[in-house]
């Protein structure tokens, strides 16, 4: 109870204290202004008679459009995939105690995340010109066990697979070195006391306990790996943007093909994104209970 007369104390339990948000008149401004800005984008380009939309509706369903569709899916899948396993092998060998696997590894990531994607992307579209062949034998000698043309090998879509997954490998060879540093030395310390192996310890103990800091990045970057893909086009890779501009060399209709182009990639990435959250929260299931999440940060507080 509170003393009569002080202003200081209240009469009202804590568990009583009604929280009342304070009106800020710039929000609804703000929103008013954003919505605006965004309808007038959208009615100039609807009604900009520069744009085709005819062309727009009749290519992006197109067969040659869905076969850039595909090969990008499949570009991103594959890239990706081979990049976390680059990443876990990598990330292991800079936790290693040897000293040159650790060596190795630190190599590999300042080649590949030094050297700009697109410039990779074009050495492994020209290796051609600096290896004629490719093959097996002894070293240092003329004698080769078995050959092959570069570019009977090297074709444009292994060369977009090569550059993508060794660039992508690079970025998760940090992301999972993170995750394995994330989980609690004890737990592998009480594992090796039990007699475990290390790999099996890596295998049924770390690795679990890492999915959930590895996952919310790795999915980060397979969004941006499906939109990294476009770079194939400058080795005509065959993928979704290749052959919008395949299309455009043809009818001249640029930003239309341009157009198509973005939209199956925003239905790609948002596609992708669900997929992520729903794993995130599979993943994270439990995690709460055992461990209490803290409140987020609520930004609207702070405008």
């Amino acid at each position: 109870m509170g003393v009569p007369g002080d202003p200081s104390r209240s009469d009202t339990p804590p568990d009583e204290v009604i929280y009342v948000r304070p009106r800020r008149a710039g929000r609804a401004v703000g929103a008013v202004v954003a919505f605006g800005a965004v309808g007038a984008l959208v009615y100039s380009l609807a009604t900009n008679p520069n744009v085709s939309h005819a062309v727009i509706r009749h290519y992006t369903p197109s067969p040659v459009i869905l076969d850039g569709v595909r090969t990008t899916v499949v570009l991103a899948v594959v890239s990706q995939s081979i990049g976390i396993a680059i990443g876990i092998a990598v990330a292991l060998a800079r936790l290693s105690d040897s000293f040159v696997w650790r060596w190795l590894a630190a190599a590999y990531l300042w080649v590949f995340r030094g050297v700009p994607l697109l410039v990779q992307m074009l050495i492994w579209g020209n290796l051609a010109l600096l290896y004629r062949r490719l093959g097996v034998g002894i070293p240092f000698t003329a004698f080769a066990l078995f050959s092959v043309d570069t570019n009977a090998v090297i074709t444009n879509f292994v060369a977009s697979i090569l550059a993508l997954s060794l660039h992508e490998g690079a970025y998760m060879t940090e992301i999972v070195r993170a995750g394995v540093q994330s989980v609690d030395q004890g737990q592998g310390d009480a594992a090796r006391a039990l007699g475990m192996p290390p790999l099996l310890i890596l295998r049924r103990i770390v690795l679990p306990q890492a999915v959930r800091v590895i996952l919310p990045p790795t999915g980060s970057q397979f969004i941006n790996m499906l939109k990294t893909t476009s770079l194939v086009s400058v080795i005509a890779g065959g993928d979704l943007l290749t052959q919008a501009e395949n299309i455009s060399s043809t009818n001249l209709r640029t930003l239309e093909l341009l157009a198509v182009a973005s939209f199956w990639y925003l239905l790609l990435t948002s596609l992708t994104s669900v997929g992520q959250h729903l794993l995130e929260r599979r993943w994270g299931r439990g995690t709460d209970s055992r461990r209490g999440a803290a409140r987020p940060m609520d930004l609207g507080e702070m405008a």
